[in-house]
């Protein structure tokens, strides 16, 4: 099925404090890192660019930017702001996103520390994906759980224009799916991962 043209973008710039093992984004994964992984599915699943916003590990991630690895086709884009919570993130990833693919018509948000994404989940959700609305990726814990929201999300351009300006603190686009819940798609993924993200030491073993 053909898709609309979306930018990608991976919020990737908090210093992982709460893990203890610096910037989640610079996790080894699979021989690379978790970044390489996650902006490497978003291209394989369809998006057109991607736009990595980094922070606390700008340097290291940069450093990966080499002809032949993953991140030499992606935008690098540094969020001086990074401390204030994942919404500037947010808002600094859609702002170059849309700035740069100005033929896109719509937004994926990524999260950096969900290494379970796969390039099919990411097919999935553009392949699902309505004009006007947003799209999430949505996970059931056991086959008769409800399904709950996760990421990635997919947002049509002017539903992630909405979002960043709505976008504060650590909440990211939270707000805006808050109030309105009438444009939201959820799109069982639970087949294809499980929507855990890397929050503590205890879920490193994620990672093997």
């Amino acid at each position: 099925m053909r898709t609309s043209p979306t930018a990608g973008v991976v919020l990737a710039a908090g210093a992982g404090t709460r893990l203890g093992h610096g910037p989640k984004a610079l996790l080894p994964f699979r021989g690379g890192t978790l970044v390489e992984h996650v902006s490497t599915v978003l291209h394989h699943g369809g998006c057109s660019s991607v736009v990595v916003v980094t922070g606390a590990g700008a340097c290291g991630v940069a450093a990966l930017q080499q002809p032949g690895r993953p991140l030499n086709e992606c935008t690098l884009i540094v969020n001086t702001e990074w401390d204030s919570g994942m919404g500037s993130s947010f808002c600094v990833g859609v702002a170059t996103a849309l700035a740069e693919n100005t033929h896109a018509d719509n937004v994926l948000i990524a999260l950096v520390d969900q290494p379970g994404i796969s390039a099919a989940l990411v097919a999935r959700l553009l392949s699902a994906h309505r004009q006007g609305r947003v799209t999430a990726a949505g996970f059931r814990d056991g086959p008769d759980g409800p399904l709950v929201r996760g990421h990635p999300v997919v947002f049509s351009r002017e539903q992630a224009l909405g979002a960043a300006e709505l976008s504060r603190g650590d909440a990211g686009a939270r707000e805006y799916l808050r109030t309105h819940p009438a444009l939201v798609d959820v799109v069982d993924c639970s087949d294809l991962a499980d929507g855990a993200d890397i929050d503590t030491p205890a879920d490193l073993s994620r990672l093997s």
